[in-house]
């Protein structure tokens, strides 16, 4: 098991990171606003890396059917709970690393949303891929993403590997903002929209279609 797929990490901040309040979280609420424009009652959604499920809870009400996935099981224990204790009926949570999604049929959801995953797997191509697979023609990615690489201010390149030694931090692949775009381009994504929802820098967020043939 690499350090990429080591739940670890997250399994031992798992508590402590669904007491955290979020950062910024007036551009969240215009971020899943956007989402939720392309949402609908036959909607089926995939929420990849869902930490705790605050964002699947969030959308559940405004798609049929909610589906979370992430490597973590002591997140996914939190999102259970959660679920259950909201009596959610159509969220369900999966275990499993965000790679090639191998759960998951070919053109399965209209909706695949991404956020702050992208950064932390160790090779973005290949999940990106695996979106526009389980996305049906014509289906929509949306993503926030920490892109960190190209930035020196703060030094990321330089602190991660120390934050990492001192086991604050997980691994984490350096994107720059038209990196994150070309990945999703070379995926095979068009129509590759940035609506201003007030994100902060270094995050990019950017949604994006499978084509419809």
């Amino acid at each position: 098991m690499s350090a990429w797929t080591d739940p670890r990490f997250w399994d031992g901040i798992a508590e402590s990171y669904a007491l955290k309040p979020l950062s910024d979280p007036d551009a969240t609420r215009r971020k899943l606003d956007v989402v939720r424009q392309h949402l609908g009652p036959t909607t089926r959604l995939l929420d990849v890396g869902c930490g705790t499920g605050t964002i699947a809870l969030d959308l559940a009400p405004s798609a049929a059917e909610v589906h979370g996935l992430d490597l973590s099981p002591g997140m996914i224990d939190i999102a259970r709970r959660k679920t259950a204790a909201a009596g959610v009926p159509n969220v369900r949570f999966h275990v499993a690393p965000a790679d090639t999604l191998s759960g998951f049929e070919d053109g399965a959801f209209q909706v695949v949303s991404a956020f702050n995953i992208l950064h932390l797997v160790e090779e973005p191509d290949v999940l990106l891929a695996s979106i526009a697979r389980v996305l049906a023609p014509g289906g929509v990615f949306v993503t926030s993403t920490p892109c960190l690489g190209g930035t020196w201010l703060p030094p990321y390149p330089l602190m991660l590997p120390v934050l990492r030694w001192l086991g604050r931090a997980p691994r984490v692949t350096l994107i720059s903002p038209d990196g994150l775009v070309e990945r999703v381009k070379r995926a095979g994504f068009v129509d590759i929209e940035h609506p201003d929802v007030g994100c902060r820098a270094p995050n990019v967020f950017l949604l994006a279609r499978r084509p419809r043939s």
